[in-house]
């Protein structure tokens, strides 16, 4: 991948550790299930499992935002690196499911710690108008390993569900050794580029912005249809109405994957260059699209056609977003980043469980229907989106 040369040295910096962090994430979760199987709990735990991490992050990102504003983001993404490895580290010894679940959730704070901050920190040392770039090239990193991830998870298990916990330890732990020699003197050579009066923009004034607005409630409906109901609603339609085998299930999530972390650099560029609303605009359009390829004619290819359509959607709308949110602030804002970050947090957890609730109840077509509804919602705020957005002042009503 080109790299712009005007983009400070802490983007790729972040976007390695990115893809560590998102290599060990993927390396746990086939091991997830065949750990709780191991600890003797069925189905029903391993959904606990995920819950207990999304419902920590979703509820720990606010505090990491005040923590960024208060001792910065380098500190504060550190801390949730090396949170990271060694709850991982200790859910790999753990002796029985309580306390793989008490590890898994403590994770998951240590997983809102770095979020919350490595986002922060590519607002913050970014010039405004190479964001999206920014963002490309950090989410991008992130999601090729959530590509590579599974399949080395996978090999790990066979050797023993707990290995992929150690693995995951060690890596993120890496990572955090690479954040205190490369991020620990960012706050000091940035400080010189911040007004001396400077305070970090208040969520109260972040939500007086229409264009806020719409960045989180973007995030939300991608979050419930693209993190949340493709992972877990749409695989059932695979198996009960395309009626395809159960490999396919991994072949159409890798293909939404792998076209993601390809077109993510790309629809930063696009992001960088276009009007704040067109990137949302497009990328809704496109999933609302993927969606309605899945269920025409319930067939595979649409079912393959549908998933990388979500995710070449996803790109865009993520940058755009982020480019919102990081214009928004200004670089200075931690707890307006940790609700925008949270809107994806919410969507994953709420989305799955009412989409699969009207999918038992009324058939898939309505659970995957109203999930593409959702996204609409998100496409109409984004089509009123005013251009340009001025920052208002305290005080000042919504934009």
């Amino acid at each position: 991948m080109k790299m712009n040369p005007d983009l400070p040295r802490e983007v790729p910096v972040l976007g390695v550790m990115a893809f560590i962090v998102a290599v060990g994430f993927g390396v746990q979760s086939p091991a997830l299930p065949v750990f709780a199987e191991h600890l003797g709990v069925g189905s029903a735990a391993v959904g606990a499992l995920v819950s207990a991490f999304a419902l920590m992050r979703l509820t720990a990102g606010p505090i990491g935002g005040r923590f960024v504003n208060t001792v910065g983001e380098t500190r504060v993404l550190i801390t949730g690196m090396f949170m990271l490895a060694t709850t991982s580290v200790i859910a790999g010894l753990s002796a029985n499911f309580t306390q793989l679940l008490v590890m898994r959730g403590a994770g998951g704070i240590g997983s809102a710690l770095y979020s919350v901050a490595a986002m922060s920190l590519v607002f913050r040392v970014t010039p405004r108008h190479l964001t999206g770039r920014a963002v490309g090239i950090f989410q991008g990193a992130f999601y090729s390993g959530t590509v590579i991830g599974p399949a080395i998870g996978g090999l790990m298990s066979g050797l023993s569900p707990r290995v992929p916990f150690f693995a995951y330890g060690v890596a993120v732990g890496l990572g955090g050794v690479v954040a205190v020699l490369f991020l620990r003197h960012v706050s000091r050579h940035r400080a010189a580029r911040d007004e001396p009066d400077r305070v970090p923009v208040s969520l109260r004034e972040a939500l007086a912005r229409h264009s806020y607005r719409t960045a989180v409630t973007a995030n939300f409906t991608i979050g419930w249809a693209v993190f949340g109901v493709r992972v877990s609603v749409v695989p059932l339609y695979l198996l009960n109405v395309v009626e395809a085998p159960a490999v396919w299930i991994g072949v159409g999530l890798s293909v939404c994957a792998i076209v993601q972390a390809v077109t993510l650099p790309v629809a930063g560029r696009r992001a960088d260059a276009w009007p704040a609303r067109r990137p949302l605009v497009l990328g809704e359009t496109i999933i609302i699209l993927g969606f309605l390829s899945i269920l025409a004619g319930a067939t595979l290819p649409g079912y393959l056609i549908g998933l990388a359509l979500l995710g070449l959607g996803v790109s865009f709308v993520t940058t755009g977003g982020a480019r919102i949110v990081a214009g928004v602030t200004e670089g200075r804002g931690g707890v307006v980043v940790a609700v925008y970050q949270g809107g994806a947090d919410a969507g994953m957890v709420i989305g799955p469980l009412v989409a699969g609730v009207l999918a038992q109840q009324f058939g898939y077509e309505a659970g995957l229907g109203l999930t593409a509804g959702i996204v609409t919602l998100g496409l109409v705020m984004s089509a009123f989106l005013p251009s340009p957005d001025p920052r208002p002042k305290p005080g000042q009503g919504p934009a």
